[in-house]
């Protein structure tokens, strides 16, 4: 498969990040909360986002894109990184650039999850600040909103809330919302729970679909060494466990229920790969027949696969092998993003790493796939989901 013909697909990266600006949260939150509101510090030289004096990340290590090095080295800051990371006009020139058609936005500070804003400890700073992030994202993709899909963080430690956000984030454009899939690491009920069944019903309603993002829970082993190992060695390790995270939350969501009771609720497992997907469906639907679900639940009408066949997406961005079970047995279920401009994108950096422009590693990885996978996976699947042309 040649570039061009990359760039015919009008491919759609269904998971990028925002490196937010500096003044995302100060200039639009109430001057009242003072050194609470989210802002940005110079420290040593590095650029490190404050909540009252406490450090809440920073945006160099999350912007590796074109940084030759790794954790834990990483840009110092706004200067040191792409201007693309956190321009929206800028971002539009990297994905013309790239041959990318569309891009699909996650956060940053907040957490992949939200959880991030329970750090500012006020409710009504921390829903202020969700609100913020969510009007500032609509903005940010005015410059092309045919061409930037905005998705909704959630203020999902107040359920109410949250249904309220929903159908506010919605009416202003967002065509997804960020769900935490580990609510139970931040004393909330687990996602098979019943609680969370209005804010279900609700993204059904507004028609936007739901994402559970890998590393919404506690991540803190990222950078705590227990067992000693060395820090490189410790980032890998649960780097590459953190992606499998999903298949818990999909567990949750299949065998609890939820998929029955919103049959029209698209879900989207994000930066989690897809290889995994078939051997824990094959596992799922022989444990759903073995142990007799239906004894129990005789209103599940469908296996595990055929609820994820329904209504389950799964993204994938560096795979080769391992992502062919996938495409073979639901190809209609699979989605490719790039994770820019996070430390495993696809955009090359490391001089001897194994990132690659997204042409050249779709080239690679997929060349050997029909036309009409090829195109599926590049762009149909995601134009479905998101109600793009």
């Amino acid at each position: 498969m040649s570039a061009p013909a990359f760039e015919e697909y009008r491919a759609i990266d269904t998971d990028t990040h925002i490196t937010e600006p500096a003044d995302l949260w100060t200039s639009r939150v109430a001057s009242k909360w003072g050194e609470a509101i989210p802002h940005i510090e110079r420290i040593e030289g590095r650029d490190v986002w404050l909540i009252e004096g406490q450090p809440c990340g920073a945006p160099g290590p999350t912007t590796m894109a074109g940084f030759d090095g790794s954790y834990p080295e990483g840009p110092m800051g706004y200067d040191d990184i792409p201007k693309s990371a956190y321009d929206s006009a800028a971002r539009i020139e990297h994905m013309d650039a790239e041959g990318i058609q569309v891009q699909v936005l996650y956060p940053n500070v907040g957490g992949f999850g939200s959880g991030g804003f329970l750090r500012l400890k006020e409710p009504e700073l921390m829903l202020e600040c969700v609100r913020a992030y969510n009007d500032f994202l609509v903005e940010w993709a005015s410059v092309a909103p045919e061409r930037l899909v905005a998705v909704a963080a959630m203020p999902f430690w107040d359920r109410d809330q949250a249904v309220a956000e929903v159908q506010r984030a919605a009416s202003i454009g967002h065509k997804a919302v960020l769900a935490c899939s580990e609510p139970q690491a931040f004393g909330q009920p687990r996602l098979a729970d019943a609680h969370w069944d209005p804010f279900w019903a609700a993204a059904q309603e507004a028609g936007v679909s739901i994402s559970f993002h890998i590393g919404a829970g506690d991540l803190s082993d990222l950078v705590n060494d227990s067992m000693k190992i060395g820090t490189r060695a410790n980032f890998g390790r649960i780097s590459s466990l953190v992606f499998m995270q999903n298949a818990n939350c999909f567990a949750d969501l299949i065998f609890g229920g939820v998929c029955h009771r919103f049959p029209n609720l698209d879900m989207v497992s994000v930066e989690s790969g897809v290889g995994w997907i078939p051997t824990y469906l094959e596992m799922a639907d022989w444990q759903w027949v073995n142990g007799q679900i239906r004894k129990e639940h005789p209103e599940y009408d469908l296996l595990p696969s055929e609820y994820f066949r329904r209504q389950i997406y799964g993204c994938f961005w560096l795979e080769r092998e391992g992502m062919h079970g996938a495409v073979e047995q639901y190809v209609d279920n699979i989605l490719w993003e790039t994770d820019f401009p996070h430390p495993t994108c696809q955009h090359p950096g490391l001089v001897d790493g194994l990132a690659q422009h997204p042409r050249d590693y779709v080239e690679a990885a997929m060349g050997h796939l029909n036309e009409e996978t090829r195109r599926k996976i590049l762009h149909d699947n995601a134009a479905k989901l998101y109600g793009l042309d």
